[in-house]
């Protein structure tokens, strides 16, 4: 039985791959920003290498499928004393291989559909009506009746009378059991125990950061927002500070994440674009894990695609549990064409997928929320059960576009009826050049109330993420002694200013401006703060907060004071700038600076396959880029154009959607506030 399954599981592999690398050749289509041909040539045989290391692991994945059914059929004929032909192995295999990848694409339709939507470039309406007929209990059953198929042959030789286990069937269990323990890794959840703390009292407070990508001020209920969207962290708030008014100065990840954790300006800390390379941050900078480190912390990094920043650059964490940078050629190339990226999404949405296939298994889009969730319980767990505080920053990409989130969150505030492309997530961002496309489209392009829909749904899933983790430290024991921050890099534009996305204008509030709460369960304040602040004042707040002397190059202030006085005020200017345009953002002046497009703008290192922006080309992007200065109610927005300058005023507290501009009404604030910009742009 053994041989005769063994080979014709290996055939049926041999099979499956080939067909499959046939159709992904066929319609290939690759991952992340298109770079020149030129660039792609001295890659050539790394993508072999790497096309080849994918159609390997699915030959392995259909062989050991077959495998499965060959001895499930193998031992019902022992059962049943039935005739063992090739013939019966063949069909038994087939059916299993079709069964199993049936089901998977079925179970990531339901509970995970932005994965399907992320891993191919085919329509999802295409599965509308496949998805109707699904349900959490009809997949369960499904998956039961598969089990009992597979079991029931090894009960009826313990249970049934007439029947026991021979010699050769141990032997052939044993085989069976072998080929269960890759199924049994992969889904084994993660193990949360409840660790009690051992931390002595008066023990420095532990510091725990819980950051959301493309998180919005304005989509939470204590901001107003009309849904429930935040109940646990508006509840959570009554026991800290949110600051309402806290500005990162540039809406994009990498610059936005490392101001975080520097305390500087992106002028300062060297990283001003998302396409940097991991030697430009000046390794005599200070950052805050490094910091928190030297004065007895254990610092612990946890993220998805989002957060690979957090390990691309030298920040001083002890461990970083994240992907590789995102922003690399080589990662790129080894996410494969979208086929066989498809299939193996199927397969590795669990432990084997990140030990073994992480591109895949982090590939952008794909949900990881729980995931991430339930590692960082496990470690929080870990880190308590030692004698020295910690440091632990998640940040996760769960409300980043396109929008996706786990079953049932995608379907929460969305119309049922809703038929168009945008149904389970964002509509048009898998493919590297729909995305530049859908940068220049306007808003009637595109399906604005769903992805609304969507986005909050992506918020609701965030807070109760937040929500476990709290409840973690509670167990733990820890709560009362664990600085809680939440945080987001930055906002999201929904064609408030007629653009979408992030940092692509500077005259809106929804992606410079970023939540930030700050729960201290050793102080009592508590509610909303509208003072102005700036991304770059947590690491001097921490500090403060932990009783450590800051490092004395530093843009940022504490906020320690604002949190034991809601009276005081140190009128902080807040500063941002935009990022870097894939092309020509929709509604800009025709007359504004601008530079090429993104093919002729990005680089790729022979060595490491970083993609960054070329040298030469850096200061025409920093001299196109539009900033802006918030200070007070006041905010003065500065475009560059081809000959000079343009400035827009708003007044924040009349006009918080920034529609009229009211420059020519008050000459003495656009002066003063133009002093102080021209003076931060020329640092």
């Amino acid at each position: 039985m053994a041989s005769i399954s063994f080979l014709i599981g290996i055939g049926l592999g041999l099979v499956g791959a080939t067909l499959l690398t046939i159709k992904s050749l066929l319609s290939f289509s690759r991952t992340g920003p298109q770079i020149k041909a030129e660039i792609w040539k001295k890659y050539r045989l790394y993508s072999v290498f790497a096309m080849l290391r994918l159609v390997v692991w699915v030959f392995v994945v259909i062989t050991w499928l077959a495998w499965v059914g060959g001895f499930t059929y193998g031992v019902w004929c022992s059962v049943n004393g039935w005739n063992l032909g090739w013939v019966g192995v063949l069909c038994a295999e087939v059916t299993v291989v079709v069964l199993v990848i049936s089901l998977q694409f079925c179970k990531h339709l339901l509970h995970i559909p932005s994965s399907i939507v992320m891993s191919s470039n085919y329509m999802p309406s295409r599965f509308y009506r496949l998805r109707r007929y699904l349900s959490v209990t009809i997949l369960r059953w499904v998956e039961l009746f598969l089990w009992l198929v597979v079991l029931l042959p090894l009960l009826m030789k313990l249970f049934v009378p007439g029947l026991s286990l021979a010699e050769t069937d141990w032997a052939e269990w044993s085989v069976f059991g072998l080929l269960l323990v890759p199924y049994l890794f992969s889904v084994w959840p993660e193990w949360v125990p409840h660790q009690k703390s051992s931390q002595v009292s008066g023990h420095l407070p532990n510091i725990v950061m819980i950051g959301c990508d493309t998180l919005r001020v304005d989509r939470f209920g204590v901001t107003g927002h009309h849904r429930d969207t935040s109940p646990f962290i508006d509840a959570l708030i009554k026991r800290g500070r949110m600051f309402v008014n806290c500005y990162t100065p540039q809406a994009r990840t990498a610059p936005s994440l490392l101001s975080f954790l520097t305390g500087l300006w992106p002028h300062h800390h060297g990283i001003r674009t998302n396409f940097a390379s991991s030697k430009d941050l000046d390794e005599n900078i200070t950052t805050l894990p490094s910091l928190l480190s030297d004065h007895g912390y254990e610092t612990v990094a946890v993220s998805d695609w989002a957060g690979s920043d957090l390990g691309k650059f030298k920040l001083g964490f002890d461990e970083c549990d994240l992907p590789s940078d995102q922003w690399n050629l080589k990662y790129l190339i080894r996410q494969g064409p979208k086929d066989i990226r498809l299939f193996l999404s199927l397969f590795t949405h669990n432990r084997f997928g990140r030990f073994f296939l992480p591109e895949i298994y982090y590939l952008a889009g794909v949900p990881l929320t729980a995931h991430l969730g339930q590692r960082a319980r496990s470690k929080i767990s870990c880190l308590t059960g030692k004698d020295k505080p910690f440091f632990l920053d998640l940040f996760m990409a769960t409300a980043h576009p396109p929008f996706g989130s786990e079953y049932p969150y995608y379907s929460r505030y969305s119309d049922p009826e809703y038929s168009g492309e945008s149904k389970f997530a964002m509509a048009r961002l898998v493919d590297p050049f729909d995305i530049i496309r859908s940068q220049r489209e306007p808003k009637e392009a595109f399906d604005l109330d769903q992805i609304n829909d969507l986005y909050d749904a992506c918020v609701r899933r965030f807070d109760d993420e937040v929500r476990d983790i709290v409840h973690h430290l509670r167990a733990c024991g820890i709560e009362n002694n664990t600085v809680l921050v939440i945080y987001s890099d930055h906002g999201m534009e929904l064609f408030e200013h007629d653009t979408w996305g992030q940092g692509n204008s500077a005259v809106g509030e929804a992606s410079p401006r970023v939540p930030l709460v700050i729960v201290d369960p050793r102080n009592g304040y508590s509610g909303l703060d509208s003072r102005v602040v700036r991304t770059v004042d947590l690491f001097p707040t921490i500090c403060d907060l932990c009783g450590i002397d800051q490092p004395s190059a530093m843009d940022g202030v504490s906020l320690k004071p604002y949190l034991d006085d809601e009276q005081l005020d140190y009128d902080l200017a807040a500063y941002s700038e935009t990022g870097d345009w894939l092309v020509k953002p929709p509604g800009q002046q025709s007359k504004h600076q601008a530079y090429p497009g993104v093919l002729d703008l990005l680089d790729v290192s022979e060595d490491s396959g970083e993609i960054t922006i070329k040298k030469d080309c850096l200061d025409l992007v920093n001299q196109a880029r539009d900033r802006m200065i918030r200070r007070g109610k006041w905010k003065l927005v500065y475009f560059p154009l081809v000959n000079g300058v343009e400035y827009a005023l708003y007044d924040l507290e009349q006009d918080p959607g920034c529609c009229h501009d009211v420059a020519n009404l008050h000459l003495d604030v656009v002066s003063d506030l133009k002093r102080e910009l021209l003076d931060w742009i020329g640092q």
